[in-house]
């Protein structure tokens, strides 16, 4: 199906379109079977609006610019006319990715895309490969996550203008930053959303937990999948994006011989072939189903990386011991060795939490075909607080769960000021009103119900204090605990990018827990983290089982580790050491590696 021009829209309900451009009156439109053409085309610049049976005006579905919000008038956009600087410019090997997910509105004291071009050096100084964007496409609102995004063809106006984003992605490219954008075509949000009006882009033959689903199957569905897969190209081409992140994939119902997920990844790959770019597609994806990281031509739906939730899940359990909700599924030290080891916790084991057995086994897809995290968006974000696991647990114990997340052969992701122990919490946050205020104000008390937290506790996403709350605080970096967890997160992704055994990519590691340490050894490094809840007894030095000659006065733990023969690379927390024997205590990390004895 060839796309649409800038002017032209898809809209078989109505029996008369016409078009205002400039505020003038309404002018009729060529029709052809169901896409409808101005009779003259539109200039850079111009604002326009289609009438629709001769009701108010809209914007079009396909706006790349809608300076005044989701219900004003489009605005023609031309990318031809910025100035890129990134003619050489090729993205880092996904093998060695490393991410940093942020929301614009809270990254910056501005919350804008010029906000964030101002902090790219730290995000260069800490090491991190790939920035991913939280959704930028126009929601209703001020403020907002961007997950109720309803003009997915133009950026959120108060983050800035198309000419402002494609600053930022210049500016990252140059400062060897790839650019990942959030996109979401599960669902589109409730105020702004005039679709329906123009086509049948939902359908009731099923449901979402946010309302309609997307008519991905059904008839004029053709036209849906060329819309959404249509806005991906042009976040690619348009604004020179390395990759997209896909919302919750696992929600979206698709009978159709060719799955929606598959045909976007389809276009991502024909994009990377026709710019000579790579460009990448990582999945949410809740199935643990291998299928979709696997490649074409073994059968697989070829998209580049899963985000993976089993690594954030059983840390988080062993971290806090808070196990509802989907937690209910993870014990404890047992299951972060597990999935350290096999990137899936659940292979086709039975699922408490879905009384049923749950996943496959996906033992034959490389290592960075999966992100994991110990911070994300929603699993900080979908608190009764927004709080993060520096507010949950002792930094130590942080630091030492950040250590095997940013040394393992997955690829890592960071959320946005966990890498200084941010003090800022990350709460759902909206800017609505009227009846829809009062029902996500339930709403979110009622989801919170399955984790047993006290609604009175859960803040109301609708207050402007809970968004300003969200910001981070840009002097905490250079302050005591805050400063020191950032040297400990740039210390360990300089190990990552340097240290060939613990490079992106690669087989599984190796891993046991010792006690409440979990022990992973990725080559001839070995990472030791005693991320455990119990306090250890002070015992004998010795062998990892307690036994052994008695240390310094007073002893060290009783799990002590053998440092003969092996040279330590970084070390965190409580660590006691006695002669070669180091104890470690909860909250304390070693990375060692193995001496060369041809050295």
């Amino acid at each position: 199906m060839p796309p649409l021009a800038v002017g032209e829209v898809w809209a078989p309900l109505p029996d008369r379109v016409e078009l205002t451009v400039n505020g003038g009156p309404p002018a009729e439109m060529e029709r052809d079977d169901e896409i409808w053409r101005p009779i003259r085309p539109l200039s850079p610049g111009d604002t326009y609006a289609y009438v629709l049976d001769g009701a108010d005006p809209l914007p079009d579905p396909r706006s790349r610019w809608v300076p005044d919000g989701v219900d004003g008038p489009s605005r023609v956009d031309d990318p031809a006319a910025f100035g890129w600087t990134d003619d050489e410019w090729r993205p880092p090997a996904w093998s060695s990715a490393v991410i940093y997910e942020l929301h614009v509105g809270t990254f910056s004291v501005a919350g804008t895309f010029d906000g964030v071009v101002e902090h790219l050096g730290h995000l260069v100084d800490l090491g991190v490969t790939h920035v991913e964007l939280m959704p930028v496409n126009a929601f209703s609102g001020r403020y907002g996550w961007g997950y109720d995004g309803v003009g997915l063809w133009a950026p959120h106006r108060y983050y800035g203008s198309p000419h402002d984003l494609r600053h930022l992605v210049d500016r990252c490219h140059a400062a060897g930053l790839g650019v990942l954008v959030d996109v979401v075509y599960n669902h589109l949000g409730p105020v702004g959303n005039h679709l329906s009006r123009f086509g049948p882009y939902f359908t009731d033959r099923y449901r979402t937990p946010w309302g309609d689903a997307v008519n991905l199957d059904g008839d004029g569905s053709h036209h849906v999948r060329a819309f959404m897969c249509g806005s991906s190209e042009m976040w690619l081409r348009d604004y020179h994006i390395d990759g997209l992140r896909l919302d919750a994939a696992h929600a979206v119902v698709d009978t159709s011989a060719m799955n929606f997920d598959e045909q976007l990844a389809r276009t991502v790959r024909e994009v990377s072939s026709e710019t000579g770019r790579d460009r990448v597609i990582v999945v949410e994806w809740d199935r643990n189903d291998p299928r979709i990281v696997t490649s074409v031509d073994r059968g697989g739906w070829g998209a580049t990386a899963q985000w993976s939730d089993d690594l954030h899940h059983a840390l988080h359990v062993t971290l806090t011991g808070e196990r509802f909700g989907y937690y209910e599924d993870y014990v404890g030290i047992d299951d972060v060795t597990d999935t350290l080891a096999h990137a899936y916790r659940y292979r086709g084991q039975m699922s408490v939490h879905r009384n049923r057995p749950h996943g496959q086994d996906p033992a034959a897809v490389p290592s960075e075909r999966f992100v994991v995290s110990l911070q994300n968006h929603d699993q900080v974000g979908n608190r009764a607080c927004g709080e993060r696991i520096t507010d949950l647990v002792t930094l130590d114990r942080a630091r030492a769960a950040a250590a095997l997340v940013l040394l393992g052969p997955y690829v890592p992701m960071l959320f946005q000021g966990e890498e200084f122990a941010a003090s800022t919490p990350f709460p759902y946050f909206a800017d609505h009103g009227g009846e829809l205020a009062d029902a996500i104000r339930e709403g979110r008390r009622s989801e919170f119900a399955e984790f047993d937290w006290d609604p009175r506790r859960v803040l109301d996403p609708i207050d402007p204090r809970t968004f300003a709350a969200a910001a981070l605080h840009w002097n905490e970096p250079l302050e005591g605990d805050h400063a020191a967890t950032l040297a400990w997160y740039r210390h360990l992704l300089d190990l990552r990018r340097t240290v060939p055994s613990l490079a992106g990519g690669g087989g599984r590691p190796t891993t046991r827990a010792i006690g409440d340490i979990v022990e992973m050894v990725r080559g001839d490094v070995t990472v030791l983290a005693h991320i455990g809840r119990s306090a250890e007894p002070a015992g004998p030095a010795g062998a990892a089982d307690g036994t052994g000659p008695a240390g310094a006065a007073g002893g060290i733990p009783a799990t002590t580790i053998d440092l003969d023969a092996r040279e330590i690379l970084a070390s965190s927390g409580p660590i006691t050491f006695a002669g070669t024997a180091a104890g470690l205590s909860p909250g304390a990390c070693l990375v060692l590696r193995d001496h060369d004895p041809a050295a």
